[in-house]
């Protein structure tokens, strides 16, 4: 895993950390998750986790939505796909 990436000493299973990461989950909920499942089992974690699709199945008023909560900038003026990329990075 390249050095600046890397979640941190607090992030238990760093594998899975960045999976989650890639699939469009915050930084908190992958590291809740990762962690969690460092401390069972991933399929244990997986059966009782909820089920929210990643960021390219939203549509682009969802994604505007959540750029809103989160206060990401410039987000009135971007396309779906830089919507995605802002949410990601944030």
């Amino acid at each position: 895993m390249p050095q600046d990436k890397s979640p941190g000493p607090s992030v238990k299973d760093p594998e899975l950390y960045e999976r989650l990461r890639e699939e469009g989950n915050s930084k908190e909920k992958a590291a809740r998750i990762a962690n969690a499942a460092a401390g069972s089992s991933r399929e244990q974690v997986g059966k009782r986790g909820g089920g929210s699709p990643s960021y390219e199945e939203w549509t682009v008023e969802e994604l505007h939505e959540r750029a809103a909560e989160l206060d990401v900038e410039g987000r009135s003026s971007m396309n779906k796909d830089e919507l995605i990329e802002a949410l990601r990075n944030h």
